[in-house]
């Protein structure tokens, strides 16, 4: 019966049961013997996926690439993802400063938490202070510095140097095409045999998945097991987050793919489905590319060379979910701390959040960082960020599952401008 049941079923299982387990660890006392016994098996399938995150972006953008034999083609498309992931990104970060202005968070939190906040989660604000403090003080053109790799074994055994990956697998790939076909033929058969290879290394994980959900999930209860006064402290700023997420994956996305690739909503929906399940429970855009991978060509029939190619670079550009939260919470900071944020400075929220998401990493909490660039950038006191730490992860989890389907909904519209879209996969 069970093997009988689509992934995504024994996924929603795995979550269920994960919920239900942490619960009843929570009132039977057994807190202890789940982080020890139960939250290593979801640690270990988080590994198992970041382990062929990588192999995974590089072999699929030389085999996706090298496949595009044609380099006006290869710009064309290269064009195309980076324009329509810029427009996504902007159209997030204005949800979200819509609707915070909308429900004013901010002003129904109480004075005598903000103190509590941020004693106990000072050190933590200090720490990411730092690092964005180290990030700012660099040129502007750090960024474009940062894409090229000294070393590409360097960069490899780094999971937050996707950029780095991509660039160099770009270049590889460039250099593929360019050479005449007989001299690289044998090189391209290799990376077809080893992306075979890795397609099967993800199968192979994905029978591990609905465990690895169930253990994550009840990890995350027992975690969040002694904090519930948080959730209710700050259930209006969580509310505003949600609703906003919540219209990007169930609006926003399905009527962009209901226009411009005229494919069922709820097709899609299904066909993505798996990936956002995985995307929630590990909270890592980069982890759930082995997924996203796998659904959207299997089953929303993007042809692989389109997929090969959008997904990765989407993976690190691509970050609507990231956006759409930092607008919301900068703004949220803002009114806990009475102060009135001019038209100006709202739109500058608004491009710094998009440059912002787009160096943020693919990793769990990997936004936190760069929100403190977003608070600098208006003047905002980062102290504030104590306020929204302690419910960072469910709702990171949340902006996850928008940033892997925005990836997967830009892979589709690109796919049906080049033709390269089967409708019935």
């Amino acid at each position: 019966m069970l093997k009988k049941l689509p992934l995504w079923a024994k996924i929603f299982i795995g979550m269920g049961l994960g919920i239900l387990w942490g619960l009843v660890s929570v009132w039977t006392g057994w807190e202890e013997f789940t982080t020890n016994w139960v939250k290593p098996w979801g640690n270990i399938f988080l590994k198992l996926l970041k382990l062929i995150a990588v192999p995974l972006i590089f072999v699929s953008l030389v085999k996706g690439i090298s496949s595009l034999t044609d380099i006006t083609k290869l710009s064309r498309i290269g064009y195309k993802t980076i324009v329509i992931y810029i427009i996504t990104t902007v159209f997030a970060t204005t949800v979200g400063l819509a609707l915070v202005n909308i429900f004013k968070p901010g002003d129904v939190f109480p004075d005598d938490r903000q103190e509590q906040y941020r004693e106990k989660f000072g050190s933590q604000v200090e720490t990411r202070q730092e690092s964005a403090q180290e990030y700012e003080k660099q040129s502007p053109l750090h960024f474009f510095e940062e894409m090229i790799p000294e070393n590409f074994f360097l960069a490899a055994g780094d999971n937050s140097k996707m950029l780095q990956i991509i660039f160099f697998a770009i270049l590889f790939s460039i250099a593929l095409v360019l050479i005449p076909g007989e001299k690289t033929q044998v090189v391209k058969d290799f990376f077809d045999g080893l992306n075979d290879v890795i397609l099967k290394i993800v199968d192979m994980v994905m029978r591990f998945a609905p465990i690895g959900v169930f253990a994550l999930m009840a990890a995350l209860v027992v975690d969040f097991s002694g904090d519930a006064d948080i959730f209710t402290a700050l259930g209006m700023y969580m509310l505003t987050v949600v609703v906003a997420l919540f219209l990007l994956i169930l609006g926003f996305y399905p009527l962009l793919i209901r226009i411009f690739t005229g494919m069922k909503i709820l097709g899609f929906m299904k066909g993505i489905l798996p990936a956002q399940l995985v995307a929630f429970t590990t909270s890592s855009s980069a982890a759930t590319l082995p997924v996203t991978m796998k659904q959207v060509t299997h089953e929303l029939g993007v042809s692989k060379p389109i997929a090969n190619f959008v997904l990765p670079v989407g993976v690190t550009i691509n970050m609507d979910g990231t956006s759409c939260y930092q607008a919301i919470a900068a703004v949220f900071i803002a009114q806990v701390f009475g102060i009135d944020l001019t038209l100006i400075q709202q739109l500058t929220i608004v491009l710094t959040a998009t440059l912002a998401s787009i160096g943020s990493p693919g990793i769990p909490s990997g936004s936190i960082v760069m929100l403190i660039i977003v608070l600098n950038s208006v003047g905002l006191p980062v102290e504030g960020l104590a306020l929204i730490l302690g419910v960072d992860r469910p709702l990171d989890m949340l902006r996850t599952v928008v940033n892997i389907t925005g990836d997967s909904t830009v892979a589709s519209i690109v796919a049906r401008s080049e033709g390269e879209l089967e409708q019935n996969p």
